[in-house]
């Protein structure tokens, strides 16, 4: 019997969505069963700088990680791969018009990954490693989601909610819709 992989062709698969959506544990799941290599724009920043996420945001100032953020973007896409591509985008990438081209030039399959905040509270757990939700998590979290909702929506091809799912069966949900 063929894998998974072998049946499909090699191809890119973009998730996006809110902190708390399964963005991460997604894009693993998905490669798992695809044999796709995982390329998350949040640990090429963090390789690329040296520094934690939150440490760029408090040194160097969202402006900063933001350009930090268009440049790993770039480079997961232009990312050369004998196997298929997931690329897990931190949830603010898509509030880049230059992103957002660049991922509807790129060919690639883009999934935004709808989540409640019933669901997201938990997986996120509001900790200092998510810098722009300090202060008033929650409603920092629900003001976030409201604010790029519309963006999610205009980048995606298709969405899937993750509410009340395990990382594998939103991955399952994805291969489905490839």
């Amino acid at each position: 019997m063929r894998s998974t992989s072998e049946l499909q062709p090699l191809s890119t698969v973009i998730i996006t969505g809110p902190p708390g959506a399964g963005k991460s544990s997604t894009s693993r799941a998905l490669a798992e069963i695809i044999g796709g290599e995982v390329l998350d724009t949040d640990q090429l920043i963090e390789q690329a700088t040296g520094k934690k996420i939150s440490e760029i945001f408090t040194d160097d100032g969202e402006q900063y990680f933001r350009a930090q953020e268009e440049v790993a973007v770039d480079r997961a896409l232009t990312h050369h791969s004998n196997r298929s591509k997931i690329i897990s985008l931190g949830g603010g990438a898509v509030l880049s018009e230059i992103t957002r081209e660049r991922l509807r030039k790129s060919g690639g399959r883009i999934f935004f990954l709808e989540v409640s905040i019933a669901y997201a509270a938990p997986r996120i757990g509001f900790n200092r490693d998510r810098p722009l939700l300090i202060d008033n998590p929650r409603a920092k979290w629900v003001a976030l989601k409201k604010e790029r909702q519309e963006i999610y929506e205009s980048v995606a091809d298709v969405i899937v909610n993750t509410d009340g799912k395990s990382a594998r069966e939103v991955a399952q949900e994805i291969v489905g819709a490839l």
